[in-house]
């Protein structure tokens, strides 16, 4: 495997990839997280073609940093309103993900998003942190932010996760 830059400054050492599904009875959800922050599971794959990464970990909270450019744009010349959403469902899951013990998974079951101020390829690094607001047994509820490196708000959203075995996973 070989280093895959995701956006300038930031590198996926390991290379593009998921997290093993075994792992996920050795490692709550917050550590499995923290693997990636950290290096030792590769980046998915989404982040390379978005040019964004997960760059912090706690429980309940995540926080992701992107940095749209040409390749995103929409007809007109913005940054597709998919790009944002995309970038917001990442930490809108992974705050979620953040607080499931071993053995658990999620899934998303529904989010909104709210687009506030256009994104352009001259926006830079853009950050996005996600918080959970309500987690129950099968359910939990997370919020996100998306700001420029001024703390404009460029989008927000909420989203509904179900929680469940990782046993019930589809196979590969």
């Amino acid at each position: 495997m070989s280093d895959v830059e995701l956006f300038p400054g930031h590198v996926s050492p390991l290379g593009l990839g998921t997290i093993p599904h075994e792992d996920v009875h050795l490692y709550s959800g917050r550590e499995l997280l923290q693997r990636v922050v950290d290096g030792l599971y590769p980046a998915p794959p989404i982040a390379a073609v978005l040019n964004f990464a997960l760059t912090g970990v706690e429980e309940g909270r995540t926080v992701f940093r992107g940095v749209p450019n040409k390749r995103h744009l929409n007809p007109l010349g913005m940054v597709h309103g998919g790009w944002a959403a995309t970038l917001l469902d990442s930490a809108l899951g992974c705050a979620v993900h953040s607080t499931l013990a071993k053995g658990e998974a999620y899934t998303t079951v529904e989010f909104k998003v709210n687009l506030t101020r256009p994104i352009t390829p001259d926006t830079g690094e853009i950050v996005c942190e996600g918080r959970v607001i309500h987690k129950g047994r099968t359910l939990a509820v997370s919020e996100a932010t998306l700001k420029d490196s001024n703390g404009k708000l460029l989008a927000f959203g909420t989203e509904t996760c179900s929680i469940f075995p990782v046993a019930n996973l589809a196979a590969r």
